[in-house]
């Protein structure tokens, strides 16, 4: 009757408890919005097309990048970046974790022989023990459930972390060398411009000679001469910095870096961004960050657990030939079983600490989980309207650099004919420079919007 009455308060106790959730697998908050994550800036234009349901995140990243020297140096910083490996050893420890984590369901198994002898009177007695000890800890309220259930949450987030590296890592490594490129641009059409402002600085000293200007103008004009030369040894440093970072995001040595060209990059015209849900399924940080929210969700559960008793049985089995006093010769064989129920009674109010604590982590994680989103969104959003603007300012540098070469021939005529200054031939030439060093700029920032929305999309996944 007695037995009875005890599984009927463990089913009740069990039952109190499912509805506290002890038992119950994480699922996503219902009040985590994912609507209007991102803004869609070209209601008024065809550009782009951010309400597809294709997502440019979920295309292979050879796909998107096809220079093959850039693809030769993503794989070769897959394989030697030192976070990615860092990533990947995390993931082998998350692996280990969950393992330990299962295998905590198993009794567990324990040699332990021991041997006395004894000396007294001139009578020795020699005794020994060779038990096999094992217990088990019964999972009637969940705190194992709930350990294997975080160990998996968390090895999820360390896969979602090695996938976060990885994206950055190949958004990282395509960036610094469209940089490459674009700094190869400028420093080409500097030099040309350098070669254009020697030709006058020789035209205007035979130009002196003959009477047709003054030495102002010489001067002016070598001056003008220095400063893009000025620029030409800044644009080396630069191109010799970038070649240095890339070569140490690829864990090695700083060297120079084989490399195409700008205007022979071929990259999506159109940027298909998905639904604002997809982020959810796609972007690894927004995972990782869903997973630390399960991880606390089950530490949550551990510590409700950690109220009700824990039940251990312990079985010992084994040979000796000791028998309380009476000295047995002969071993003979023994064996000897141990339940324990362990209820928590007063512990200093530690388990109601430590259960507010776990709440308040969880609450913590479930707040960083929609800031995750909020910021995909954000990274989203501006990688959508950086391709617009940068698409736009390049037609119209475009446009002023094809006008300002007209200018600076018909200036260039006016002043031979002595119906134009030096000045103006100056101020058309700067801004012809300028306009075309805008034009690289902007090439390389619509390549950057690329790069950064594949990025924002969780793209570059194994």
């Amino acid at each position: 009757m007695m037995m009875k009455k005890q599984i009927i308060y463990i089913m009740c106790a069990t039952a109190l408890l499912s509805s506290c959730h002890i038992y119950k697998a994480y699922e996503r908050p219902k009040d985590i919005d994912a609507s209007g994550l991102y803004r869609d800036p070209y209601a008024a234009s065809d550009t782009l097309a951010s309400t597809d349901t294709t997502n440019m995140g979920n295309v292979p990243w050879q796909e998107i990048f096809k220079d093959e020297k850039l693809q030769a140096l993503i794989n070769k910083g897959l394989q030697n970046n030192v976070d990615m490996q860092a990533a990947i050893l995390r993931v082998e420890e998350a692996q280990a974790q969950l393992t330990a984590a299962k295998l905590s369901f198993l009794p567990s198994l324990a040699l332990n022989p021991q041997g006395t002898i004894s000396h007294v009177q001139g009578y020795t007695s020699k005794t020994y023990t060779l038990p096999v000890v094992a217990s088990w800890q019964v999972d009637l309220f969940g705190s194992l459930l709930n350990a294997e259930r975080g160990s998996k949450a968390a090895l999820l987030q360390k896969k979602s972390y090695q996938q976060a590296v990885r994206s950055s890592l190949i958004a990282n490594i395509a960036n610094i060398y469209y940089t490459l490129l674009m700094l190869d641009k400028q420093l080409s059409i500097s030099e040309k411009t350098s070669l254009i402002w020697k030709d006058n600085v020789r035209a205007m000293e035979a130009m002196k000679e003959a009477g047709m200007t003054t030495e102002a103008a010489v001067v002016q004009s070598k001056a003008n001469s220095h400063q893009v030369d000025a620029s030409l040894a800044d644009l080396r440093r630069q191109i010799r910095e970038t070649e240095n970072s890339l070569s140490v995001l690829l864990a090695e040595t700083p060297q120079g870096i084989d490399r195409g060209t700008l205007d022979d990059q071929q990259l999506p015209e159109k940027l298909e961004a998905g639904v604002p849900l997809e982020l959810l399924s796609n972007r690894p940080d927004v995972k990782s960050a869903e997973m630390a929210l399960a991880s606390a969700y089950y530490q949550t559960n551990q510590a409700r657990s950690a109220f009700y008793p824990s039940v251990t049985l312990t079985g010992t089995t084994g040979w000796t030939n000791s028998a309380g006093s009476k000295i047995i010769n002969p071993a003979i064989f023994a064996m000897q079983a141990v339940g324990q129920l362990a209820q928590p009674i007063f512990y200093r109010g530690k388990l109601i600490a430590n259960l507010k604590v776990t709440k308040a982590e969880e609450q913590i994680a479930k707040n960083n989980f929609q800031q995750s989103l909020l910021n995909a969104g954000k990274e989203v959003s501006n990688a959508l309207y950086l391709y617009d603007a940068a698409s736009k300012k390049l037609t119209e540098h475009t446009a002023q650099a094809e006008e300002l070469t007209k200018a600076v021939d018909y200036t260039q005529s006016l002043f031979h004919s002595g119906k134009s200054t030096y000045l103006e031939i100056l101020t058309s030439q700067q801004s012809l420079l300028s306009a075309q060093l805008n034009q690289v700029s902007d090439s390389f920032q619509r390549i950057q919007a690329v790069i950064n929305l594949y990025n924002a999309l969780g793209g570059g996944r194994e």
